[in-house]
Formats: C-alpha cells, structure tokens, sequence
C-alpha cells in the first residue's frame, strides 16, 4: 500500500470494529462491515475511517490486551462467509440464526457470549472438515500461507496450551510455562497435536482473508484505513511467552503521577528489552508493521512516548500505584554524586530507605481500632509488624523495613493486621530517592513530600534538585536519540503514515523528533491547553501543528455531548470558539458548530468519534449520554468496550440530514493565523 501524502488534509471518523452494526452481523461489528461502512463514509465525504486494535484479546473485551502482536480475533469473523460456507448442515446455519436474534437485541454487545457463541460454531464447522483443512496445510493454500505467517506456529501452539489450561496465564502452566524456539517446534511438529494446532491456523487465514477483502473495500471506495497498534503487550501473550528476550518482565509499565491519578498508572505489562531487540535488527517491530500493512494506509501508534522512555515500576508493587516507578532510560544519581556532596553511607541510607518510628506503629493501630480491638491485641499487632516486617537502626527509636522486602505485595504477604497496610504502603513511599540497582537512583515523584526532604538544609535541598535537573536534562538527550533510532526504524519498515499518540507529560523533544520525521502528534481540544497560564485557556485552532491529528473527544473520555453537559466550563469554551449563546443542552446545532470549529483546526487529520457526528442529527440520541461512551479508564465491567452504532449501518445511511451535516464538515477550510498568534 502507499503511504499517504502527509500534506493532504482529510476529516476522518474513528470507530471500533465490533461498534459497526448491519443486517449480516451476530450482536457485534465484523470485519466485513467496513466494506459497507465505507460506502457511508464516502457519502459523507470522510476521507479517514480509524479503528481501534483488532488482535486477539481472548475473553477480556479491551483490545488493548491482546493475546498476540500478529493474530486478529476470532470476534470480528463472519462464519457465514467462510470458504465453503453453503456445504455445512442446516443445524448450524440455523445455530447462527437463532444466535443472530438472540445477541442483536442488546443495546451494547456481549464479548464473552457472543465470542464464545462463534468459536463454539467454528469448532463444530472444523469437525466437519478438518480433513479436508489438514490436506491444505500440507501442501496446498494453507500451506502457503503458513509459510508467509511464520508467526502463526508460535500462536497455535500457544492458544491450544492456554485452551489446555483452562485459559489461565501462561505463568500459571504447569508445563511449558518458559519455552524455547525448539521447543515451540516441537510442539508445532507433534502429529498428535496437529488437529488443534490447525484449528487456529485455519481461523486466522479465514480472519485474514476476511479482513484484506474489507480493506481494499474501504480502499477502493477511496478511504483511508487507519489502524492501532498498542507499544505494549499483555504480560500473558503469546509473545512474552514466546519472546521473553525482547521484555523486561519484571518491570511494569504505566505512567507517573497526574492532576488525574495521583497514585499514577500501572498497566500490568511488561517493558521491551532495546538492547536484546537491537541484535536482530527490530525484527519482531518489523514483522509486525509487515503484518499490519496488509491492510493499513495509517496507523497510530499508542503511548508514543514509550520509545523515548517509559514510567516502569516493580511487579512487587501493587498494580493499582506506580508511586515508586521510575523512568527507562535514565541517567542515574549515582552514590559517587551523593558522596561528593558531602553525603555518608548513613546520610544515603537516611535518604533512600523509609525510617520509621516505633511509636508510628502503636499510634497507627489504636487509631484504626475497632470497639474490639483492645490494647492486647494492639499490642500484638505491633509486634508482628516488628517481628516480620521491620528491623531496628541500632539503639534509636526508629526501624527501617527488612531488605527482603521489595515492594507493597511483600508487605501484603506477611499476613499483617490489614488495617496497617495503607499506612506501611504511605511510608514504603517515603523516601528522596528509589535505590532501584546498588549504588543507582531515581528522585521519586513526590520527593519535595516526604520525611527526610523535609530534614535537609535550605541549601541541601538546592543543591540537590540542581543534581536531579541536571540528570534530567542529560537523560532528555538520551530519550532523543532512543527515540529518533527507534521511530526511524518504525518509519522506514512500512510505507503506513504513522500518527503519534502523545498525550501525557510529554518531554520537550518528543515534538522535535515527531516533527523531523514527519510523524503527526495527537492534539486532543479539550487538553490542548496552556495549562500553566492563569484560566489554562484553549490554544487557538490556527494555532494547530500542521502534522498532527485533532480530536475532540477519544476512546478514554466522554462524547463531545456529555463533556458539554456535565464537564466543560461551558462559558468559557463558547467564548473561545467565539460563539457565547450556545444552549446548555447539547443538539444538532449545537454539535454543528462545535465539530465545525475542531474541523477548522490547521491539522492534517481533523477525527471525530462516530458518536459525535451522529450528533449532528436527531434521530441518533442516547437517552442516557453516559451510554454511548466507549471505555470509563479505571472501571472493570461489561459496558467497557462494547459500544454499538444506535442503529444498523444500512438504516444510518438512509439520514439524509446526518450525511449532508458531516459533508458539510468536510468543506471547512483551515482556520487563518491570526495576527499576533505564534
């Protein structure tokens, strides 16, 4: 495919696969759907459809945790469009009726049902011709395929084990739970094994050819495909499993603290070993922009700034706080550093490790007591706490925690009195610096915070934090040249337009580099501010970077109605696009002049949400605008994910209004530069 021209603007719409609902659909949107998608697209004269991942995930609805880099997921298959689909029996085809009216009545889709609805029917349908599936992979089109999919084997062998052990991570695998490439041959090789290892491979030549014909319908019809392809991989993929080389798995990545979540993120999954990928050249990046070219024109890259450095924390702490995570690549204070200002072993000790009172604990305990906690039960928790935790700095009155303890999980496992966790995780954090190698550290995040900060001189506290900035400064240098070489390579393996994903505390070379290679950044409206500037106003649309895609609203947040009706200074924003009588409630006039605005902004791509261009109409209104979000970040539940179109794509296509009110959008030119604007 051809990388498209980076000085063509377009209006695109973003849209996840399983939300497209048509007539041919089992309760949730499938690859095939694109094809009639883009035919609505074209009449709305949208130049850019954008999707979210579409890898394997399993059973868990976020596809943002995949099972593998390479495989696509079995949910967006449409069984009826299978090779030789007319020569299966009549009970299955009517299986997939009654399932069809069975899972299209739902407001949102079922991820597990449905899923397990369609490999159950796959299942059976290979029963049926796995003979004829086996003669093909030995010498025939599957065959063939196999060859040019070297990645399918490792999947195979991967999801048949996971199958074998009830779905369960492949860290809980009583065996095969660490491989080596001869072992995966091996397995691949078994002739007893053959049967299951096919299965796999048949659905995913099916997936595959399923989805090539849908993009080049969407090409044909003269849009642009834009794929997703997430930095990271779950910690339980078949490519951790496979590759554990490429991955630093005992590091978690996440981001640090924010306005939004003080304790940070922690994502769970593991970070990429550079070093190790550089000896092969980034072949397994390189493969994997091979594979999504098959069908992308574009793609975004999620978490862009994890090419530069990433916020990674323990595994031995918690997942739900990335406090004590620290930045990979950093340049670190060194004990040397420390040493030359002046700094003794104990000083350092002081600094680096959490000291804790004897009376913090006793305290702690009586003011967490229940009416049935009485002083001799105090007094044996505390003991406790002494006994297994703590150990004592000399004869004084304060304890450091035990060096066997590595993180809040180890405390956790001592089987404390739980009402001491929240206090001993606070003081676990309480440190200058995380001692993350010996004699190598990192300045915590809220070092200005904690106990022994607040010890220090005026004059050691300066001289301290000029250490910190300028190992900052020259670790910002070191994330320039990581992430020039890595998106270099990034850009030169696939003709697809890259788009960065850069949001977050986003380091001043970040832009630089994205702008040098021609990679366009993320510019999301309602954050594109000047945070540090009194009222924190909106930067003006002329103001846009010409390489970058502007939105209004993404996956993670609320539509632009309910950000509108329940979230945004509503004053404040009319009078920054110039329009001051906008109504509080959120309609189709309302919707027009907002995404005309966003479409004025100077950026390449300007996306909307397709929930947000259904908006310009009528017809297409939740009642309930909290329902029509995608994903709310830090909830687990059933609704995450499992958005649908209000309506089947053919009776959508049918609002004239809708599709005149978009190509209206569509026309809107560039916003001009404003005199004294820069």
């Amino acid at each position: 495919m051809q990388k498209p021209a980076t000085n063509k603007r377009l209006l695109g719409v973003v849209i996840p696969v399983g939300a497209l609902r048509s007539k041919n659909g089992m309760g949730v949107g499938e690859f095939l759907d694109l094809a009639g998608f883009a035919l609505l697209c074209k009449k709305m004269k949208l130049g850019l459809i954008q999707i979210l991942p579409v890898n394997d995930t399993g059973f868990e609805s976020s596809p943002y945790f995949s099972l593998t880099a390479f495989g696509l997921h079995p949910l967006y298959l449409r069984i009826e469009e299978l090779e030789d689909f007319n020569s299966v029996d009549k009970s299955i085809k009517k299986r997939i009726k009654e399932a069809k009216e069975k899972f299209d009545k739902n407001e949102r889709f079922l991820h597990y049902d449905i899923l397990k609805e369609k490999l159950d029917i796959c299942r059976e349908i290979y029963e049926s011709k796995k003979a004829q599936i086996a003669e093909s992979a030995s010498g025939g089109r599957l065959s063939e395929w196999i060859k040019q999919n070297s990645w399918i084997k490792q999947y195979s062998v991967y999801r048949r084990l996971k199958e074998a052990n009830g779905g369960k991570s492949w860290k809980e695998w009583q065996e095969y739970h660490t491989v080596t490439a001869a072992d995966i041959e091996t397995l691949w090789n078994d002739k007893k094994l053959r049967e299951e290892h096919l299965f796999w491979v048949w659905l995913q030549e099916e997936l595959d050819t399923q989805f090539s014909k849908a993009a080049k319908a969407v090409a044909d019809a003269g849009i642009v495909l834009k794929g997703d392809l997430p930095i990271l991989m779950n910690e339980d993929s078949c490519d951790v499993w496979a590759h554990p080389e490429i991955f630093i798995q005992e590091l978690s990545a996440g981001a640090p603290p924010d306005m939004y979540s003080p304790e940070g993120q922690n994502w769970g999954f593991p970070i990429f070993n550079w070093e190790a990928q550089e000896k092969d050249n980034f072949s397994w990046w390189r493969k994997r922009l091979e594979t999504a070219g098959k069908y992308y024109k574009a793609y975004r890259i999620d978490h862009v700034l994890g090419f530069f450095r990433i916020w990674a924390s323990s595994r031995r702490d918690n997942f739900n706080s990335s406090v004590l995570g620290r930045f990979v690549p950093y340049k670190p204070i060194t004990s040397g550093d420390l040493r030359k200002m002046g700094y003794d072993k104990n000083r350092i000790r002081w600094l680096s490790r959490p000291h804790i009172p004897t009376g913090e604990i006793w305290d702690t305990l009586r003011n967490n007591r229940s009416a049935s906690f009485t002083e001799e039960k105090i007094s044996a928790a505390a003991g406790k706490v002494f006994l297994k935790a703590l150990e004592r700095v000399n004869n004084e009155e304060l304890w450091l925690f035990k060096k066997k303890i590595k993180g809040e999980k180890d405390i956790v496992n001592l089987g404390l009195d739980t009402s001491l966790h929240g206090y001993l995780f606070k003081k676990w954090h309480d440190r200058v610096f995380l001692e993350y190698e010996k004699g190598r550290f990192f300045p915590v995040w809220y070092y200005r915070d904690v106990t022994a900060w607040k010890t220090l001189s005026g004059e050691e506290q300066k001289n301290l934090e000029a250490l910190v900035e300028r190992q900052r400064i020259k670790s910002e240098k070191a994330w320039a040249v990581q992430g020039r070489k890595l998106l270099t390579i990034l850009s030169e393996s696939s003709q697809m337009l890259p788009c960065a994903e850069d949001l977050g505390a986003v380091p001043e070379c970040v832009p630089k580099v994205l702008s040098k290679l021609k990679i366009l950044g993320l510019r999301v409206v309602r954050w594109f501010r000047i945070w540090d500037k009194n009222g924190q106003p909106y930067i003006p649309f002329d103001e846009y970077p010409a390489l970058s895609v502007c939105t209004p609203a993404v996956h993670d947040s609320s539509t632009v109605r309910e950000w509108w009706e329940k979230e945004v200074n509503q004053q404040q924003f009319s009078g920054f696009i110039g329009v001051p009588s906008l109504p509080k409630k959120y309609n189709p006039g309302t919707a027009k002049i907002i995404l005309s605005k966003v479409s004025s902004a100077r950026s390449r791509f300007r996306v909307f949400q397709i929930q947000d261009l259904l908006h310009l109409s009528n017809k297409w209104y939740s009642a309930d605008p909290a329902q029509e979000r995608i994903n709310v970040p830090g909830t687990l539940n059933n609704f995450n994910w499992t958005y649908r179109l209000p309506a089947q794509i053919e009776e959508i296509a049918k609002d004239k209004e809708l599709i005149a009110a978009v190509a209206e959008l569509s026309k809107i030119k560039p916003a001009n530069k404003k005199p004294g604007n820069h």
